[in-house]
């Protein structure tokens, strides 16, 4: 079985490309490559198939994210051969003028001249925003958090159709209104404005940053993606709102490393607990915790606290706290055997990090 090649290689591309990147290696792979320009050359169309899988996955935040972490395994069997498992943006099947016509004016060159009157409206661009939060931030959840995040809107002064609203739009003179002509087109829209916008500068669109409010849930953990929809870059004449998407990062914690739902943490005792067994605190994410020290316990065995992890996103069940236990040894170099057993009934009581519960309380203050 032929290896697949890597997606951003397929498109030529580097794995930071924006997506206007992927849309312009888009534009000219697809037009080297699409059967409609070479006609009856199997390997071309192939390399099509190629081109169009690639785009799709990486043109889609979620998909890419995947793509990124897990490469083809991300989607199993779905991508291969025929390409099953997704949405077509066009395929082999689609003509080249049908294809291209969601990518604008560039590619009219190809329509012959046909004049027919074109939609100008396109969508807007997602977006992403790294949202940074504690282990304790990540444990209880945020009803609502408010970021701020740039993005294009609507120009409010002339609607969004670029033209001075006192003076309105009138027809292109170039193409009557049909919004394109032999290899020169008035922007696809049939119609100019009498005078452009002077807040937008007739873009219809103008860069603000907006305060958004989001909602993490319990238990949100490193990598995972929240998707609020229609809070990306606004569309253009009329095109809908691309969406949000918030990337998680949980900072790394000083006590506890959590592996999935569970969290880990260390403590150590005195060898006298260890020999005669006994009680002793141990830190949680809620505070601490009193676990039984067997008689006889082992350095390095490690206890499990059920329900005193991370709780598990949109359920009400709850990971564990595992607790590595050490035995500190006492010195016993030139004592005797009385001395030995006096330091065992001196012995302390089991420790955790210094200041530990000094440091969570300050956090759940």
């Amino acid at each position: 079985m032929t290896k697949k090649q890597d997606y951003y290689e397929t498109l030529g591309v580097s794995k930071d490309a924006t997506d206007a990147d992927l849309k312009k290696a888009f534009r000219h792979m697809a037009r080297k490559y699409h059967p409609d320009v070479n006609q009856g050359n199997k390997e071309s169309e192939n390399k099509f198939k190629e081109v169009n899988e690639a785009f799709e996955v990486l043109r889609d935040p979620e998909k890419r994210a995947q793509y990124d972490q897990f490469g083809h395994a991300a989607f199993g069997q779905g991508m291969g051969g025929g390409g099953g498992g997704f949405r077509g943006f066009g395929g082999a099947g689609a003509s080249f003028e049908d294809l291209f016509s969601n990518f604008g004016d560039i590619f009219n060159v190809f329509s012959g001249g046909r004049e027919r009157k074109r939609s100008a409206a396109r969508d807007g661009s997602d977006l992403r925003y790294d949202m940074e939060m504690t282990l304790e931030e990540a444990f209880k959840g945020c009803v609502k958090k408010k970021i701020k995040v740039p993005r294009f809107m609507q120009c409010k002064a002339c609607g969004g159709n670029g033209a001075d609203r006192k003076e309105g739009v009138k027809k292109c003179v170039r193409c009557n209104g049909a919004g394109e002509i032999r290899q020169v087109e008035c922007h696809g829209e049939g119609e100019i404005p009498k005078k452009i916008c002077s807040e937008c500068r007739g873009a219809g669109r103008m860069r603000v940053e907006r305060s958004i409010e989001v909602s993490i849930p319990k238990g949100a953990e490193e990598g995972m993606y929240l998707k609020v929809a229609g809070e990306g870059d606004a569309g253009i004449k009329g095109g809908e709102s691309g969406d949000l998407y918030v990337a998680i990062h949980v900072k790394a914690h000083e006590i506890f490393e959590r592996h999935g739902n569970d969290l880990f943490c260390k403590i150590t005792i005195p060898l006298s607990m260890a020999i005669f067994g006994g009680d002793v605190k141990v830190p949680t994410i809620k505070g601490s915790a009193d676990m039984k020290i067997p008689a006889g316990t082992q350095s390095h065995i490690v206890f499990r606290l059920k329900g005193q992890g991370m709780p598990q996103i949109h359920s009400s069940q709850t990971g564990d706290l595992l607790v590595k236990v050490t035995v500190e040894i006492p010195s016993g170099r030139g004592k005797s055997e009385q001395d030995m057993a006096e330091i065992l009934k001196a012995d302390g009581k089991a420790e955790v990090n210094k200041g530990f519960f000094e440091k969570m309380k300050e956090k759940f203050a």
